[in-house]
């Protein structure tokens, strides 16, 4: 399913390499820059999202819940549009794992990176959607979603880079001057 071009261009890490988390909500919340190519393997055509998503708590009766939302701009053949989706990451049933949820609650997959990966699979009408996710460190992680189905095949890879969060006004950054 994976062609050297896919590997030239998203390197995977070894094994060694994957960073575990604890607890996914809590190495989830906050920005991240999101890039992610969207490749038809059926037609060789591809796409590319490029944007923001924010990972902030849920209200009640949802507390300790992340409410992920993306934001950006989508390209399939040269033309951009824009795009965004909303999902919601529960506690899971294992301390340290989530459940994603779509929107309007129908379930999505499980998620667990306690070991830095992990695999999850999406049935769709005809179609499996299957993730596998990777974490890199603290600041990088990727999904990588192949999607086959009757009328679909598709290969989506997504890296998540943590955007820094700013100080607050006021802060220490400011304090230590004087004058």
């Amino acid at each position: 399913m994976t062609s050297r071009r896919d590997a030239d261009q998203h390197p995977l890490p070894d094994a060694a390499a994957h960073h575990p988390v604890p607890d996914a909500l809590v190495h989830l919340a906050g920005t991240w820059h999101v890039e992610r190519t969207v490749r038809d393997l059926a037609d060789g055509s591809e796409g590319h999202f490029s944007g923001t998503v924010r990972f902030t708590p849920l209200p009640a009766p949802d507390e300790g819940g992340l409410l992920h939302h993306e934001s950006g701009t989508f390209t399939w053949h040269g033309t951009a549009r824009p795009a965004e989706r909303t999902l919601r990451f529960l506690p899971g049933e294992v301390p340290g794992t989530a459940r994603v949820e779509f929107a309007d609650g129908r379930p999505f997959h499980d998620l667990d990176l306690r070991t830095g990966r992990h695999t999850a699979d999406h049935p769709c009408a005809a179609d499996l959607y299957r993730g596998d996710f990777e974490v890199a460190d603290e600041d990088h992680w990727r999904t990588r979603w192949r999607v086959g189905g009757p009328a679909k095949d598709l290969l989506l890879i997504t890296e998540y880079v943590r955007v820094p969060a700013r100080p607050a006004a006021g802060s220490s950054a400011r304090r230590g001057r004087s004058g």
